[in-house]
């Protein structure tokens, strides 16, 4: 009895880490570059039930045969393991502002911020006061040079992110947008597109950036197989809330489940202890 109270407790606690998970997703789901989260849970271990004072050897007069007197396992409750990010591609939002840029296929775009680089998604920047291209948070979108400081709303980025500027600005110069020629364009610089030999581990650092962990390894400039540049574009959340909503209902039942195993075994005890104890005294 007390054991199923304490089985019925820990999947309580699962289910709500699970919760919190789902919860974070639909918080999200309109959060540019956002990937979603994956629970994951584990049982303890199992205990092996045997009959004491038995050895489960049956005798008859011509012999005897083994009955074992193994009983089964039983359960000892479950606990939340982990969180993963999932980091399938996210649609594509044409937003026309060529300050917004979207990845297509793997890699994270780099940014400077306080603590050094962190990683990102979230192709929604800026420009700062000193010309600097910036995120949102005001950290420094990194090319493989450095810093990339475009000065004015004068650039362009190709597909494999060659970063383009022009200090003598004509409207005709960009008139062809998916072309590999602008007129008199200067190559600036490319963007930084990494990954990372275990990407699953990368920690989240709040506002859709990602550090490094001891797992993932050290990010890498990507050479081969780099995410397509979309500039005028923005990489939408991959969460699909219809079914983070199924998610959310199943978590509920399960918690409520839970919720009734120590409700049966509390009531269980109660009458072992009150009805039970008082026949024998």
């Amino acid at each position: 009895m007390v054991r199923g109270i304490y089985t019925g407790a820990s999947g309580m606690m699962a289910t709500m880490e699970e919760m919190n998970v789902v919860a974070n997703n639909l918080a999200n789901v309109n959060t540019d570059g956002y990937k979603r989260e994956t629970s994951v849970t584990k049982a303890f271990p199992e205990l092996l039930m045997r009959r004491i004072n038995d050895d489960g050897v049956v005798k008859f007069p011509l012999g005897s045969y083994d009955l074992a007197p193994v009983v089964g396992k039983l359960g000892t409750g479950v606990e939340f393991n982990e969180s993963f990010i999932r980091y399938e591609q996210g649609s594509l939002l044409e937003t026309s502002n060529e300050f917004d840029i979207a990845l297509e296929g793997e890699g994270f775009l780099t940014v400077m911020s306080e603590e050094g680089e962190k990683y990102t998604r979230n192709g929604n920047f800026k420009i700062s006061s000193d010309g600097y291209l910036v995120d949102m948070h005001g950290n420094k979108v990194m090319g493989e040079n450095g810093a990339i400081r475009i000065a004015q709303n004068n650039f362009q980025i190709d597909k494999e992110g060659n970063v383009y500027i022009n200090s003598d600005y004509k409207p005709e110069d960009f008139v062809d947008k998916a072309g590999n020629e602008w007129k008199n364009m200067i190559k600036l610089d490319r963007l930084k597109i990494v990954d990372f030999p275990e990407k699953r581990y990368l920690q989240k650092d709040g506002h859709t950036l990602y550090k490094e962990s001891d797992f993932s390894g050290k990010a890498f400039v990507m050479e081969e197989n780099r995410a397509k540049i979309h500039q005028g574009f923005l990489e939408k959340s991959n969460v699909d809330p219809v079914i983070e909503m199924t998610r959310m209902i199943e978590i509920n039942r399960l918690y409520e489940a839970n919720q009734r195993v120590i409700q049966a075994g509390d009531e269980t005890l109660s009458r072992a202890v009150n009805q039970v104890g008082r026949g024998l005294a």
